[in-house]
């Protein structure tokens, strides 16, 4: 699979602060189901986001991705295609996001952190509409919620252009 992707995107934080100090790099996933998104919540915190995390030293973008799902989700997943890419800048940190369209092929037992299993991790099934209402919700959040809030937001809107 090539890991081209179709579009980058970059937004920048009111909290960005030039130049960035550290660039994290991640892999997220689109997963849909009967009309619904799969999304990551943290229970504990009513806080969601796509499912995915960050890449480890020696990993293809697709194998982080995978790796991700199934830990986070306990979904196996094929990455069908590189979908978007969002550059984010928020405070001193550049967060590179590699987002891919993905299916599910099988099941397995998640693997959480300890933070995660803290905040209530879990998979969560929205439709498009309150995924919507959700991730609308940037301008409203803390300023690092609402950079990852807008970046979700972007992701989901550019995905329903692309089904059209």
């Amino acid at each position: 699979m090539k890991t081209n992707i179709c579009e980058t995107v970059e937004q920048i934080s009111k909290t960005y602060s030039a130049p960035h100090k550290e660039t994290r790099i991640s892999c997220r996933a689109i997963v849909v189901k009967d009309g619904k998104m799969l999304f990551s919540n943290e229970t504990k915190t009513g806080f969601y986001m796509s499912p995915g995390g960050s890449l480890e030293e020696g990993e293809s973008l697709e194998e982080c991705c995978i790796r991700e799902l199934m830990e986070e989700t306990g979904f196996i997943v094929k990455p069908l295609k590189p979908f978007i890419t969002v550059k984010e800048y928020c405070y001193d940190i550049l967060y590179i996001s590699h987002y891919f369209l993905c299916e599910i092929t099988g099941e397995c037992e998640r693997a959480l952190t300890e933070t995660e299993i803290f905040k209530g991790m879990a998979p969560a099934w929205l439709d498009f509409p309150k995924a919507l209402e959700i991730f609308g919700t940037y301008k409203q959040q803390t300023p690092d919620k609402e950079s990852l809030y807008l970046r979700e937001y972007t992701v989901i809107n550019k995905y329903l252009d692309y089904i059209k």
